[in-house]
């Protein structure tokens, strides 16, 4: 998607995607991925997720990315701290308490901005991108990420292209990700009429 695309829909408020709750998934399933308390979490294209704030209380330092600059802003000010940005030329980052979010065009990062990771949390990545692009974003992940690395891994199923969200099969997952990550499909449910989630444990290594 163009960034212009994504800049039009914070500043207009267009954000369904976004989750006022922590999600269920990360809440149920997380403990299966083994990573210790004191293990970084990488969250791409986070947006403003509360999640974050969840993954923090875990223990772990969180390493958010995003596009926008003003969802980054709002994940601070709606939890009632202010950030001064620190301008750098790949793009702002704010960061306290433990948690550090990049204003960034994601496939412009890599481990010498986030560090070494444990973990990822994608509810909002894969599905944001349309099919031309998800090779890229694997490809990327797996081009920074460390040798072992587990991942959990939120999709949506439902009949047609439109989007985004997009809908990402389970043919899909694992045609994007086998086999260098072991894919493992934990739970699907439906969460609306004719559209189900689905929710994966992926192990690199």
């Amino acid at each position: 998607m163009e960034h212009a695309f994504w800049h039009a829909r914070w500043q207009e408020g267009r954000i369904g995607f976004h989750q006022a709750q922590i999600n269920p998934w990360l809440q149920k399933y997380w403990s299966r991925l083994g990573v210790t308390p004191d293990a970084q979490v990488l969250v791409p294209l986070c947006g403003k997720s509360r999640d974050m704030l969840w993954l923090r209380e875990q223990g772990h330092a969180v390493a958010g990315v995003e596009l926008s600059d003003l969802a980054c802003r709002d994940f601070f000010t709606e939890n009632g701290v202010e950030v001064t940005p620190l301008m750098l030329s790949e793009g702002h980052l704010r960061e306290r308490d433990g948690i550090r979010l990049w204003s960034a065009d994601f496939f412009s990062m890599g481990a010498r901005h986030w560090g070494t990771v444990a973990a990822v949390y994608d509810r909002a990545a894969l599905i944001a991108l349309p099919p031309e692009m998800r090779q890229a974003y694997v490809q990327h992940l797996q081009s920074e990420l460390p040798n072992r690395v587990e991942i959990l891994l939120v999709t949506l199923e439902f009949a047609g292209e439109a989007g985004p969200p997009f809908a990402v099969s389970e043919q899909t997952v694992r045609e994007l990700f086998e086999p260098e990550f072991e894919v493992v499909l934990l739970e699907r449910a439906e969460v609306e009429q004719g559209r189900r989630e689905a929710v994966y444990h992926l192990t690199r290594g």
